[in-house]
């Protein structure tokens, strides 16, 4: 629509549909809309009356429903609530109603809540709802005129540049959502460890192409581990399998319960549990999917139910530590070397006696980029208050995507470290590259080699990662994924020339895509 269109169309309007049309706006975004109003204004094309007069109704009968929610919702709500914590509430806006509607106005983020708790305690309405109206007609004029004012300003440079004023709207509708979201956007871009995955390794492809031409073969990679099923450990290799492969002084106790008749498996799995918890995870499973603490026999019973596939039971290595443990041997070397360690934070939060599970993830700079994963593994207490003082964990996977933080653990690599790792690995015959997940009680006798449990081997495609280190930038981290793959070229390439076969390309993704819709059917049956 031309910029004379756009200006005829609101001067024809009648006044009470532009009033009523910018009410309706508000109860999408208040902001947006008085931002529109006043770029409007700017350009001539809406009387600032009008502007004032819809934004300001709109906004204050929003204030109102809210309170009315809380008022005639908030009941169902507060019966969640201790009846003392809501007398204490309703008390305080009474004797703050008027200060509470005022600042709320003025300060993001709060409004929705002051109203509706006002409207669920049943506190004095009329005082409350009259300051809250008064506080929307002061806030109004304050963001409607100045945008009134640029906006004429530059109502006529934009039309010369972009050739329509109607862009004014748009543009300014899109530069307040970049200002309300950029914080959001900004943390993400900052640490590399949230992007999407999609973006994180766009990069080494170029890098995987020219490793490709190096060594003539897009998939070599795949003859890592010659003693792994599924291409050296792609996707869908045995946890069970590659565990009874170690040295069983420094494998943790696994038992493997295949498919079957339910009463049968959750007979074995009981078996297998001298105590509790246990840790219960799929035998083939990727990133940390699917594991789960049980703490008695009805949640065995239940995990079993619900996951029909091969699943592993091990008894739960209290820890504290975790670590990720990168090997690689080259072919025809006796001995490997560790390429990396990862130490692993497990999150966890404090309550502080009056904040929910919920608000306290969120409130957290870090735990509010994973608030999804927490609040959906903890969906039945998400909403709870925890006592002040009580520490809550939100993971039990050492798992990136699970929530766990990664930490550069070379602090902790020893040559009596290595040499403990050498063992462990010597009668896994074929296995030269991936990761140990090991448990362990005490650092110092970590870095002696002693006192660790490998709960879970790695293959192929497992990472080096210490990448994830929040400290770090992102072209460290890049420069450790390109060595990584560099290795596994370079082992792979060895072992085909020792006479082990990689997959061809079309055998690599009917792997992958067989493993991906076994998975996905298996969700869809559960």
């Amino acid at each position: 629509m031309s910029a004379e269109a756009l200006l005829a169309t609101l001067a024809m309007a009648p006044p009470v549909l532009v009033v009523c049309a910018l009410i309706g706006a508000t109860f999408a975004s208040e902001d947006l809309t008085c931002v529109s109003a006043g770029v409007l204004v700017g350009t001539g094309g809406l009387d600032p009356w009008l502007a004032l007069t819809g934004c300001a109704a709109g906004i204050v009968l929003g204030d109102f429903g809210v309170w009315a929610l809380g008022r005639w919702g908030g009941p169902r709500f507060a019966r969640a609530v201790p009846a003392a914590r809501v007398a204490e509430a309703g008390a305080w806006v009474a004797r703050n109603g008027a200060l509470a509607a005022v600042l709320s106005r003025f300060f993001p983020g709060t409004r929705v809540p002051v109203y509706f708790a006002a409207g669920a305690t049943r506190a004095p309405a009329a005082r409350f709802l009259a300051w809250g109206a008064l506080a929307a007609l002061a806030w109004v004029p304050l963001l409607v005129l100045p945008v009134a004012h640029f906006g004429g300003a530059l109502a006529g440079p934009l039309a010369r540049a972009l050739g329509t004023a109607s862009w004014l709207v748009p543009c300014a509708l899109a530069a307040l959502v970049a200002v309300k979201l950029a914080p959001h956007v900004l943390a993400r871009v900052r640490h590399h460890e949230f992007w999407p995955a999609w973006a994180f390794y766009l990069p080494l492809v170029p890098w995987y192409l020219l490793l490709s031409l190096r060594y003539r073969s897009f998939t070599v990679w795949t003859a890592t581990n010659p003693g792994v099923e599924n291409g050296g450990g792609v996707v869908g290799e045995s946890k069970a399998r590659a565990l009874a492969q170690l040295d069983p002084r420094f494998a943790a106790r696994t038992t493997l319960v295949l498919p079957g008749p339910l009463a049968e498996r959750i007979a074995l799995a009981l078996e297998a549990c001298d105590s509790f918890p246990v840790i219960l995870k799929p035998d083939a499973g990727q990133r940390g999917a699917g594991v789960r603490k049980a703490l008695d026999r009805a949640d065995v019973e239940k995990y079993l139910a619900e996951n029909p596939g091969a699943v592993l039971v091990q008894p739960f290595h209290a820890g504290p530590f975790e670590a990720g443990v990168f090997f690689y041997r080259l072919p025809g070397e006796a001995r490997g070397r560790v390429f990396s360690i990862t130490d692993k934070e497990f999150p966890d939060v404090t309550g502080d006696g009056r904040s929910t599970l919920a608000v306290l993830v969120r409130a957290h700079p870090r735990y509010r980029m994973q608030a999804r994963v927490f609040l959906a593994r903890h969906a039945a207490v998400a909403n709870e208050v925890i006592p002040a003082g009580e520490r809550f964990p939100l993971a039990t996977a050492g798992n990136h995507c699970q929530g766990t933080l990664f930490r550069d653990g070379s602090h902790l690599l020893t040559p009596e470290l290595e040499s403990a790792i050498n063992e462990a690995l010597q009668p896994f015959a074929g296995f030269h590259f991936g990761r140990l997940d090991v448990r362990y009680l005490d650092p110092a006798e970590f870095r002696a080699g002693r006192g660790f449990v490998v709960i879970e081997v790695n293959g192929a495609t497992s990472e080096s990662t210490n990448l994830y280190e929040p400290s770090w930038s992102a072209r460290r981290a890049y420069a450790v994924l390109f060595r990584q793959w560099a290795l596994a070229f370079r082992i792979g390439a060895a072992n085909r020339a020792r006479g082990h076969r990689p997959l061809g390309a079309l055998a690599l993704l009917r792997l992958v895509r067989a493993y991906y819709r076994d998975r996905r059917v298996s969700a869809l049956s559960d």
